[in-house]
C-alpha cells in the first residue's frame, strides 16, 4: 500500500488499485463525483460517517495535483 498526502492510499487489492481514502473502500473518485453533483461536504460526511473533513480536502488536493501534470494527446490509427 502506498500513502499519498497521508490520507490517500493506493493498494492493488482495494478498489482495483484506485486511490482511496485511508485504505477504506471509499475512492477519491467517489468523493469528487459527490462534490461535482452538488453535494456539500456536510452531506458527504453524513453519508460516510467514517470520513473526516480532512479526507475530503485531501481528495481535492490529490485531484489538483493530477491536473498539475502535462498531458499529450496522440492520434491512434
Amino acid at each position: 500500500m502506498e500513502y499519498i498526502a497521508d490520507r490517500i492510499t493506493i493498494d492493488a487489492a482495494v478498489c482495483n488499485g484506485k486511490p482511496t481514502i485511508r485504505g477504506k473502500r471509499i475512492t477519491v473518485q467517489t468523493i469528487l463525483e459527490f462534490l461535482g453533483s452538488g453535494e456539500t461536504v456536510e452531506e458527504i460526511l453524513h453519508q460516510y460517517p467514517t470520513l473526516e473533513r480532512e479526507d475530503i480536502t485531501a481528495a481535492l488536493k490529490f485531484a489538483s495535483e493530477l491536473m498539475n501534470r502535462n498531458y499529450i494527446l496522440k492520434t491512434v490509427a
